[in-house]
């Protein structure tokens, strides 16, 4: 019988080294996280688990890249 995961995914959690961060996945042996300031985790969730905190901020809105407009480069005057 499968148990349920200890964080769903988009839950915002706390860690003591890390920070803040969103879960993204969370399985039976592993939990991966999105930290705002360190990037993508993974960890062996019965070892980090005791150092997790439940957050109850919002989630931060992610920055989209915006593309810079192409500039016309004009002709070669012949």
């Amino acid at each position: 019988m499968a148990t349920k995961p200890a964080f769903a995914q988009s839950a915002q959690v706390e860690h003591p080294k890390f920070g803040l961060g969103s879960v993204l996945s969370c399985n039976e042996e592993y939990i991966v996280i999105k930290f705002d300031d360190h990037g993508e985790k993974k960890f062996i969730l019965s070892i980090v688990l005791p150092n997790l905190k439940k957050s109850d901020r919002q989630p931060p809105v992610e920055k989209r890249r915006t593309r810079k407009k192409a500039v016309p480069v004009p002709a070669a005057a012949v």
